[in-house]
């Protein structure tokens, strides 16, 4: 569906160009529909992103809060937000964003493999950053202590430096505001604990929505096994924070023709394994190649299988919530899987 004349005219106001004429490329898909535009008479090109439900404020919000997060890592490509509007004719929304011209991932598999472990890698590299620099300046204060009192100013200012704005490292799971996988509101309120968060936020608030549309009683006995199975998939390893795409899948992935691109993300900071999820239920191009490269950076952990299913049970959780019961029967099977329980409710 075309933008309506309102959308279009508030982004030439945000662009400062006079018009905006249809580039002849398109995008989108179940969710939003996308057109890439001309600005006036130039080549210059951007794309517009659209969808006039209730609530395309918030997800596009949450869309460009991701999208900025994944930039500053410097790890891998995705496409610049530049601003989120308000469609005046509806109750929808639209975001401008960098037009790129986006070409199947092809050779460039292996490259992202790469790119998105150092993705992964990112906050706990600026984590122990942090714990390095802790220990450096508590043993420079120590010393200054047990200095004369004849301390030269110079170690003074080297003490008290910053270098400019500090990156930090995030410490919690979460993410600062709002983001959708779909049209469905995430739950991102920060928690210290990895398995809380993931119970709490990403599997409850799906279970808790397909009860009240179809209240199906298999579905909430399983769920009550949960917390029970889910700390013991977690034993013996510790989960660091790391940024995520939250919606890696083979659409969501292609090249510039010279780098990879990922787009369309739902960031958080979780389990790197969380990735993986919906990437191993619609590969597309995610293929050996990818996780080789990856795995060649971020070695799988013990039990990395059996965690697999607990994440694609999110996603399979949410296409349920997003397109009906032919989603049901592989939600059911790996709660079945996960909980040990065979037996089908009464």
């Amino acid at each position: 569906m075309a933008p309506s004349q309102s959308i279009l005219d508030e982004a030439c106001k945000i662009l400062c160009v006079k018009s905006l004429r249809p580039a002849g490329s398109s995008g989108g898909g179940c969710i939003n529909d996308g057109q890439s535009y001309y600005l006036d008479d130039s080549n210059k090109k951007i794309f517009l992103k659209t969808n006039r439900k209730s609530g395309a404020r918030r997800m596009f919000e949450g869309e460009m809060a991701s999208l900025r997060a994944l930039e500053k890592t410097q790890s891998v490509r995705v496409p610049a937000p530049i601003a989120v509007i308000d469609d005046g004719g509806s109750k929808g929304a639209a975001m401008i964003m960098e037009h790129i011209d986006i070409h199947p991932l092809g050779s460039y598999e292996s490259v992202l493999g790469e790119q998105m472990a150092k993705l992964h890698l990112h906050n706990g590299a600026l984590l122990r950053h942090e714990e390095m620099r802790k220990g450096h300046v508590t043993g420079k204060r120590r010393r200054f202590r047990q200095a004369s009192a004849s301390t030269s100013s110079d170690d003074e200012e080297e003490e008290g430096a910053t270098g400019g704005e500090e990156v930090r490292g995030v410490t919690q799971f979460g993410f600062d505001v709002t983001t959708c996988c779909g049209y469905l509101p995430l739950e991102n309120e920060w928690a210290r604990s990895w398995e809380l968060f993931y119970a709490s936020h990403r599997l409850k608030p799906q279970i808790d929505q397909l009860d009240a549309e179809y209240g199906d009683r298999e579905l909430r006995e399983l769920w009550s096994h949960m917390d029970r199975a889910i700390p013991l998939l977690f034993k013996g390893i510790e989960v660091t924070p790391a940024l995520l795409h939250g919606d890696l899948w083979g659409g969501n992935v292609g090249s510039t023709g010279q780098v990879p691109v990922i787009f369309d993300p739902a960031s958080f900071y979780g389990h790197s394994e969380f990735d993986f999820g919906i990437a191993t239920i619609f590969s597309g191009e995610l293929g050996n190649k990818f996780y080789s490269a990856y795995n060649s950076l971020v070695p799988q952990a013990k039990g990395w299988k059996e965690r697999l299913k607990l994440y694609q049970l999110f996603h399979y959780l949410n296409h349920w919530n997003h397109f009906g019961g032919s989603y049901r029967g592989s939600s059911i099977r790996l709660m079945k899987e996960i909980t040990g329980v065979r037996q089908t409710g009464r």
